[in-house]
């Protein structure tokens, strides 16, 4: 039975996280211990609310350095939403708030005249090259999103521009949809992930 340890940040609706593993057989816990964090055989960083005050809550935990440790070792990780953002180094969310810098750029909020916050279903669209990442329609909610993640494979969706929708490397995948919000698509997505490492 695979291990998960799902990393509270303070914001995110974790009840739905926890199921969404356990309906895959997979054994989710949570913790806020930094070595659990550091060693666990697999890892998510759920995330909805904001990108400050999640940040601040990794940060008092000590949670934040163990987190770069794992995605620049390449171990089993995955972000989702608020949590994909925080892989980034800013947003326009918390203006001065460092995010955990893994992957370099800026999560800007949606430009146009399109509805925000972006609230359902939207098509992703892998690169070539994606490995967990497949097309498919997953669910959304979100008003801040990343134009690009150099170094990262990407998949992408529209809504007043491209913009990512998930980013994987190696053992390592974002994504700014909720995968255990988007049915069948996100459920072998997080199968994809159980399978890692």
């Amino acid at each position: 039975m695979a291990e998960v340890v799902v990393v509270p940040t303070g914001t995110a609706n974790i009840a739905s996280v926890l199921a969404a593993f356990r309906r895959l057989g997979a054994s989710p816990r949570v913790s806020e211990e930094q070595a659990e964090v550091a060693g666990a055989p697999h890892v998510m960083l759920p995330g909805v609310g904001a990108f400050g005050a999640s940040m601040a809550r990794l940060v008092e935990l000590g949670l934040d350095a163990a987190l770069r440790d794992r995605v620049r070792a390449d171990r089993p990780t995955m972000a989702i939403c608020v949590g994909h953002q925080l892989l980034f180094e800013t947003s326009d969310e918390s203006p001065g708030v460092q995010g955990l810098g893994v992957v370099p750029g800026h999560v800007g909020r949606f430009a146009g005249e399109v509805r925000v916050p972006q609230f359902g279903w939207n098509v992703v669209q892998a690169d070539e090259g994606a490995s967990l990442i497949e097309e498919g329609w997953a669910y959304f909610a979100n008003s801040y999103r990343a134009t690009a993640a150099t170094g990262w494979t990407v998949a992408w969706a529209t809504h007043g521009g491209r913009y990512v929708a998930a980013m994987e490397r190696g053992n390592v995948v974002g994504c700014q949809f909720h995968p255990e919000l988007s049915g069948a698509y996100g459920e072998a997505l997080l199968s994809r992930f159980l399978e890692l490492g």
